[in-house]
C-alpha cells in the first residue's frame, strides 16, 4: 500500500507537470479527510507521508486554548486575517491547564498531538481523494501559469484555438496554459475556427482561484504596435520608435514613428520592399489598413502628417482648449473626415488633439466672424477706432493681456505704431486689466474664508475666496457640496473639483474609521 502512494504520485506528477511535494500534500490532505469522517467529522488529524518510502502515519490533534487570554463570547470577528482562538470544541481543542501537564513547554496556540489508528488508502473514499487532489493540482497548475506569464504581461502570445462559446474565443498556449480573448477584444467579423492558430496582446494575468487568468486582446492599439516591433528589426534595435497608435479595429489604424538615426526613413522602414512588411501586418489585423505617420515635435506638423493622405491647407491653433480647426479644399473634405469620421477620429486619437475640420470657405468665415469679434472687443475696451482695433487683430492679439504682457518693442515693431501710441495702448489695456480685477474682488465681497479652507490642500488663496463668494467658507462647507456645484468657479475642470470635495471630505473618513 505505501508503494501504491508512491505510484499516484510518480503518475499524477508527470502527467501534470506538478511537484512531487504538491501531489503528497494533496494526499495527505484526502487522508485527513477520510479519517476525520471516520470518527464523525469533529476530531482534527494531521497525516505524515514518508517521502521517501510512501509509509505514513496518523496523528489525533488538539490545539491549545489559554481560557485567560480569549473572550468568553466573541460578538465580531478579528481584524482582516486575525484568528481569534475560543474553546468551543473540545474535540479539538485542549486547555492550556491540561495540556501543560502533558508538556509544560505548550502555549496558546499550539498544538498537542497523539498518534491514532490509520486508513487503509486504498480504502478512503475515492471521490473524496480525487476531489482533494484534482483540486491542490489544478492549484498548483493554475500557480505555474500565474508565475509564467505575469512578467509577459504587454508581449505577444500564440495559440492554437480550442474553443468559441458566445463569441469568446479560447486558446491553448501550451503547458496547461488558457487565454481567453473576449468578445469585444475580437477584431469584429473576424472568422475564426477551432484549431486555427492565433496571435494576440497579453493585457492581463488574473490570480484569481476561479475563471479564465489570461487576457488576450486583438483589438489593443498595443498590439499593433507589437507586431511592427516583431516585423522590422530597426523597432527592436532602438533605431526606429513607434511613440504611439490608433485604431478602428479590422478597418483602419495609424501609427506614429520617429527615426533615433538620420540616415534611415522610419516611415518606409515599417513600409518594407514593396510594402512588405505592413502587409504582413495587415494579413494579421484581418485586412486592417495600416498608415504610418512621421511623428514632429511641433504639434501643428504632427496633425498635418496624422491627416494623411488627405491635404491641409491651413490649421489654426487653440493652446488653451487644446483643439486645431484644419482647412482643407472642398474636393479634400470627404477624404479628411473619412467614412463615418474614421480618419479624424484616428488622427485625433494618434496626436491627443481635439480636431475640427472645415473646408476651406469655412474655415474663413469663421477667421473673420473671429476677428471681428476680436476687433469689436478691443475697440470697447480699449476705447480706439476700428483701424487701431483691425492692426491688433492683424498682427495677432487676441487678449488684452497680451497687449499690457508682450516686450513693448514688440508693439513697437508694428509699423503704424509709434511709441505714444503704443504707451496710450499698454496704458488703457493695463487700466481695463485693473478695473476687472476691481469688479472680481467686489464680487467676492466681505466674506472671509476660513483658515482651514486657505490652509487645505490643492487651495489657493484667489480660489478660496471665490469660493467664499459662493457661501463656501469652510472644509465643512466645501464638503457638502457636489462637483457640479462648483463648476461655476472660474477655471475650475471637473477633476479638480472632485479632488477638492474629496480633501475636504477626509475628516470625516477620520471620524467614521475612528468610530
Amino acid at each position: 500500500m505505501d508503494k501504491e502512494i508512491l505510484l499516484v504520485v510518480d503518475v499524477v506528477s508527470n502527467e501534470k507537470g506538478i511537484d512531487k511535494e504538491i501531489i503528497f500534500q494533496a494526499i495527505e490532505a484526502a487522508l485527513a479527510t477520510a479519517t476525520r469522517k471516520r470518527h464523525g467529522g469533529e476530531i482534527d488529524a494531521r497525516i505524515a507521508i514518508n517521502r521517501e518510502t510512501g509509509a505514513y502515519e496518523t496523528f489525533r490533534r488538539w490545539q491549545v486554548i489559554d481560557e485567560t487570554q480569549v473572550p468568553e463570547e466573541v460578538e465580531e470577528p478579528g481584524e482582516p486575517g486575525e484568528e481569534v482562538l475560543v474553546y468551543e470544541h473540545p474535540e479539538r481543542q485542549i486547555t492550556l491547564a491540561e495540556a501543560q501537564q502533558k508538556d509544560p513547554t505548550l502555549k496558546h496556540g499550539d498544538f498537542i498531538e497523539e498518534p491514532m489508528e490509520s486508513v487503509d488508502f486504498g480504502r478512503i473514499g475515492a471521490q473524496t481523494a480525487k476531489q482533494v487532489i484534482v483540486q491542490k493540482v489544478r492549484e498548483a497548475e493554475r500557480a505555474q501559469v500565474v508565475a509564467a506569464y505575469t512578467d509577459r504581461v504587454g508581449s505577444l502570445v500564440t495559440g492554437v484555438v480550442k474553443r468559441v462559446e458566445r463569441g469568446n474565443v479560447y486558446l491553448d498556449l501550451g503547458s496547461n496554459a488558457e487565454a481567453i480573448i473576449l468578445r469585444e477584444e475580437m477584431i469584429p467579423r473576424e472568422a475564426v475556427r477551432p484549431g486555427d492558430r492565433l496571435r494576440g496582446y497579453l493585457r492581463e494575468v488574473s490570480a484569481e482561484q476561479r475563471g479564465p487568468q489570461l487576457f488576450v486582446s486583438r483589438v489593443a492599439p498595443q498590439f499593433l504596435i507589437e507586431l511592427f516591433k516583431l516585423e522590422v528589426p530597426e523597432v527592436g534595435q532602438g533605431l526606429i520608435e513607434i511613440l504611439g497608435a490608433a485604431r478602428d479595429p479590422g478597418l483602419r489604424a495609424k501609427i506614429a514613428v520617429k527615426s533615433n538615426d538620420p540616415r534611415i526613413d522610419p516611415v518606409g522602414a515599417c513600409v518594407g520592399m514593396r510594402g512588405s512588411r505592413v502587409q504582413t501586418v495587415s494579413t494579421e489585423l484581418s485586412g486592417e489598413r495600416v498608415d504610418i505617420i512621421l511623428w514632429d515635435e511641433n504639434s501643428a506638423q504632427f496633425v498635418i502628417n496624422a491627416m494623411s493622405p488627405a491635404e491641409v491647407s491651413s490649421i489654426v491653433v487653440d493652446e488653451d482648449t487644446h483643439t486645431m480647426d484644419i482647412a482643407v479644399s472642398e474636393e479634400q473634405l470627404s477624404q479628411a473626415i473619412g467614412r463615418a469620421g474614421q480618419n479624424v477620429r484616428l488622427a485625433s486619437q494618434l496626436t491627443g488633439w481635439e480636431l475640427n475640420i472645415m473646408d476651406e470657405s469655412q474655415a474663413e468665415e469663421k477667421s473673420e466672424a473671429e476677428a471681428r469679434e476680436l476687433q469689436i472687443l478691443f475697440k470697447e475696451q480699449l476705447d480706439v477706432d476700428e483701424e487701431i482695433a483691425a492692426i491688433l487683430v492683424q498682427e495677432g492679439f487676441s487678449t488684452i493681456e497680451e497687449i499690457v504682457y508682450v516686450p513693448k518693442s514688440e508693439l513697437l515693431e508694428v509699423e503704424e505704431f509709434g511709441e505714444e501710441i503704443v504707451d496710450e495702448l499698454r496704458g488703457r489695456a493695463r487700466d481695463v486689466l485693473l478695473t476687472q480685477a476691481i469688479i472680481n474682488e467686489e464680487k467676492i465681497g466681505d466674506k472671509e474664508p476660513a483658515q482651514d479652507l486657505l490652509e487645505m490642500e490643492g487651495m489657493d488663496r484667489e480660489l478660496a475666496y471665490q469660493l467664499a463668494s459662493r457661501d463656501i467658507l469652510s472644509m465643512e462647507d466645501l464638503a457638502e457640496q457636489a462637483v457640479d456645484d462648483i463648476m461655476e468657479v472660474e477655471g475650475m475642470d471637473e477633476e479638480r473639483a472632485g479632488n477638492l470635495i474629496m480633501t475636504a471630505r477626509a475628516p470625516w473618513f477620520a471620524e467614521e474609521a475612528q468610530d
